[in-house]
């Protein structure tokens, strides 16, 4: 399937990275289909709207920056995804690249989880108080590091 990216322009994805977000996105509810694409900065991943080439997000794997994240999610909510393990899972944080040079950020509060068995996500909202809208990923990969 050619799907049209913002980054990439056309790009050829296989049926396995084709996710659905039956809910949408927060603020996007209306963009249910997705393409996950590999990113060509490591480590980051594309979140490509496959109806709309505009829409894209970049992501990051938030345990490669924060070892001690975690996700408490009731096996109700995932049961939307139809998730019955947590090894089926995927999670991802959407990143933010700000214009003026300011520091990458990761959201950890609302992280992306995709069932990797049926290509299924959700976006969630953790009520944790130590996951924060705006991690900023090089102090936090520095002080993880130390």
């Amino acid at each position: 399937m050619i799907v049209q990216t913002k980054a990439y322009g056309a790009v050829d994805v296989d049926e396995r990275q084709l996710v659905r977000f039956p809910a949408g996105l927060l603020g996007f509810e209306k963009f249910t289909d997705y393409a996950l694409l590999d990113a060509r900065q490591k480590p980051f991943f594309y979140l490509q709207s496959v109806g709309l080439p505009e829409l894209a997000f970049i992501l990051i794997d938030p345990f490669l920056f924060r070892p001690d994240y975690s996700i408490d999610v009731d096996d109700e909510v995932l049961g939307e995804i139809d998730v019955k393990n947590p090894t089926e899972v995927l999670v991802f944080a959407i990143v933010t690249v700000p214009p003026d040079g300011a520091a990458v950020t990761a959201n950890l509060m609302g992280p992306i989880i995709i069932n990797k068995t049926n290509r299924k996500g959700m976006q969630t909202v953790l009520p944790d108080s130590r996951w924060r809208v705006k991690h900023d990923i090089m102090a936090e990969l520095a002080a993880s590091k130390a």
